[in-house]
């Protein structure tokens, strides 16, 4: 009787702080319905235009970097105002290849370096403060490998600079390769309701939002008032984000310049991702809330900065309901299945709600055909619940202190629409652990408690039971099945 008293003390606690997570997505609507025409405006002309520097930080990425670098060449600026740092830290032929990419955009008078460190220290972070001790430009615009550049989009940013509060403009994310398959349709999905509805809603709200390590530009002076590019979080662009903005600058992010990049093909490699930005996120927040709690900054802004910074502690609150699923069941099942519908069902549909309003209005703002999107709304949803594990054990990390390299994500040059082979006869390869194990348990777990909701008549509880049980299954094949379609190749390369 103890034990079941517990096990439903601890499960509507986790539901309760659940729900409050899940109403802060419906007041990131809210703000982006209030705040949508408040949008950022060129104060003047930069006139002459400043000088440039271009970053490109690499790590083993031989499938793109030239990709990259004819992009950021063929970036319509004066080529007197420009500079060009390939900083590479590879370890394989991504630096011939640069090496060579690079003497031939040299040769045609373009001020291009390639810097290439024997010793990985401080990762990205660190690459960034070595590139930084060399580089000509007041500005700083960076791009990580796996992005393409327009040709017109500094000219069509710099000029926010105009404005001297302002310290780091931010493009949203756009998609080489979305319509390649299920996992990189529901990736964008994610990443279109981070971008138009958090980064809208955040910044022209006049709270802090962050720099997303790419397509963005940053003021030389701000970027170094703030404290520079520091490596003790796997998320430094997050890190110096806040950071600079408790020093007092500003800054603007644009919906509408959009900046092409490619999307995770490979699960592990997706997971592996997530993995560093759940890690990276509790790292700042430990590091960063104190100081943002203790400063004289507006009450909203302080009150954002901790949903923010502390929101993935929701996964591990997920897998916490996911143990105790069963469990409560039993435990509840003399109620009745109307009691129990009464006390679970408000909180259940916050939870599913928020996170499908909060992604359909995400892609009714930016996409014509987005009714036909929506069909991927349920998809996304178990998806979510599915990385709990993966994203728990990155919270857990990070929570006690448990350091680990910087694991970059695998590109591969994958285009859209472009179908079969394209990753799978390719040498670099996400992390792969014992999680899918766990995961595959977990989805058997879920069958089993749909199983017992079927026998008992506890009907309602089954579409909720159902995302649990999809999320889990479908995480763990994919991660098992490109697992053994990359080993099936000889290629198992996993890159840190």
């Amino acid at each position: 009787m103890i034990l079941q008293v517990l096990f439903l003390t601890i499960y509507f606690i986790v539901l309760v702080i659940l729900f409050i997570y899940g109403m802060h997505r419906y007041y990131m609507v809210y703000l982006f319905y209030k705040y949508k025409s408040h949008r950022p405006t060129v104060k003047g002309v930069m006139d002459p235009l400043p000088r440039v520097t271009i970053q490109i930080p690499l790590y083993n990425e031989m499938y793109v970097v030239e990709r990259l670098i004819n992009a950021v060449c063929n970036i319509d600026y004066p080529e007197g105002l420009i500079d060009i740092q390939v900083l590479d830290d590879s370890t394989d032929e991504t630096i011939d290849i640069a090496k060579r990419c690079v003497n031939n955009f040299k040769e045609k008078g373009w001020d291009i370096t390639h810097i290439h460190r024997s010793v990985r220290k401080g990762y990205k972070a660190g690459a960034l403060r070595e590139g930084l001790k060399t580089a000509k430009g007041e500005f700083l615009l960076l791009f990580d490998a796996d992005f393409v550049p327009k040709p017109d989009m500094l000219k069509k940013t710099i000029h926010y600079f105009s404005d001297n509060e302002i310290g780091m403009v931010q493009m949203r994310w756009g998609y080489l390769n979305r319509g390649y398959s299920l996992l990189t349709q529901i990736e964008s999905i994610l990443l279109d309701g981070h971008f138009m509805i958090e980064h809208t809603a955040r910044n022209r709200s006049g709270r802090f939002f962050n720099f997303n390590g790419t397509a963005g530009i940053w003021r030389r002076s701000c970027l170094e008032s703030a404290g520079g590019w520091q490596n003790d979080t796997l998320t430094e662009d997050l890190d110096i984000s806040y950071r600079a903005q408790l020093a007092g600058w500003k800054f603007i992010f644009l919906t509408d310049e959009v900046s092409p990049s490619e999307l995770p093909v490979e699960m592990n490699a997706f997971k592996s991702q997530q993995h560093r930005w759940a890690k990276g996120s509790i790292q700042t927040a430990k590091k960063l809330l104190p100081a943002i709690i203790k400063s004289k900054l507006p009450l909203k802004v302080k009150i954002e900065a901790c949903f923010h910074l502390t929101n993935n502690i929701s996964y591990l609150l997920m897998v916490i309901l996911s143990l105790l699923m069963y469990p409560v069941m039993v435990a509840r099942f003399n109620m009745g299945w109307f009691e129990m519908l009464i006390a679970d069902l408000p909180f259940l549909f916050v939870a599913t709600a928020a996170v499908s309003l909060f992604y359909v209005c995400s892609q009714r703002e930016i996409y014509k055909n987005w009714r036909r999107r929506l069909l991927y709304i349920p998809l996304l949803m178990s998806l979510g619940i599915g990385l709990s594990v993966n994203n728990a054990k990155a919270v857990l990390e990070a929570l006690f202190d448990k350091e680990t390299p910087f694991k970059r994500t695998p590109k591969y040059n994958i285009k859209e629409g472009k179908k079969g082979g394209g990753w799978k006869d390719k040498k670099y390869r996400g992390e792969r652990n014992f999680l899918p194990f766990i995961e595959l348990l977990l989805g058997i777990y879920f069958t089993f408690n749909i199983y017992f909701a079927i026998v008992n008549e506890i009907y309602v509880s089954i579409p909720f039971l159902a995302l649990f049980q999809v999320g889990f299954l479908y995480i763990s094949f994919l991660s098992f099945f490109h697992s053994i379609r990359g080993n099936r190749k000889g290629c198992s390369s996993v890159l840190h």
